[in-house]
């Protein structure tokens, strides 16, 4: 691309028949190089801004880059969160499974000595019942033989 110096600098043979207007062409070369000049700090310009928004899209892509990782170990965080919670609740279920089998355990262990000291007691009432009933029979006899004497 020609700088707006080299638009400047340029010369142009001259004929002498059937030549250009010299003041023409230096007018035509003026206007050319005044929108030249614009148009070459303009693309100048352009190029400046591209650059910046090129490494402002950069930047933004490095920041999606580090959000996509941030989100990846999140996710991760959260699987191992999630996988320790079951991991912790399983445990807390068998701790309480094994708690309850404990005091099942204990309370059948209890019904079994409540119904050993049932049946102790249960004989010795027997027991009881049996001598009452052998007392009361003597306790009879002797009445009978108490009415048959008076008799």
């Amino acid at each position: 691309m020609l700088t707006p110096l080299e638009i400047e600098n340029k010369t142009f043979g001259k004929q002498v028949v059937n030549g250009y207007s010299t003041a023409e062409v230096h007018e035509f070369m003026a206007t050319l190089l005044r929108d030249y000049e614009q148009l070459y700090k303009e693309n100048i310009e352009y190029k400046d801004k591209i650059e910046m928004l090129n490494q402002g899209i950069q930047h933004y892509k490095s920041i999606e880059d580090t959000l996509q990782n941030a989100l990846i170990v999140a996710q991760g965080t959260a699987e191992s969160v999630k996988q320790n919670a079951k991991a912790e609740a399983d445990n807390i279920v068998k701790q309480a499974e094994f708690a309850a089998n404990q005091s099942v355990e204990e309370i059948k262990k209890q019904i079994s000595a409540k119904e050993i000291q049932y049946a102790d007691t249960r004989k010795q009432f027997d027991v009881y019942k049996a001598k009452m009933e052998s007392l009361l029979i003597s306790q009879l006899e002797m009445l009978k033989e108490m009415n048959k004497e008076e008799e």
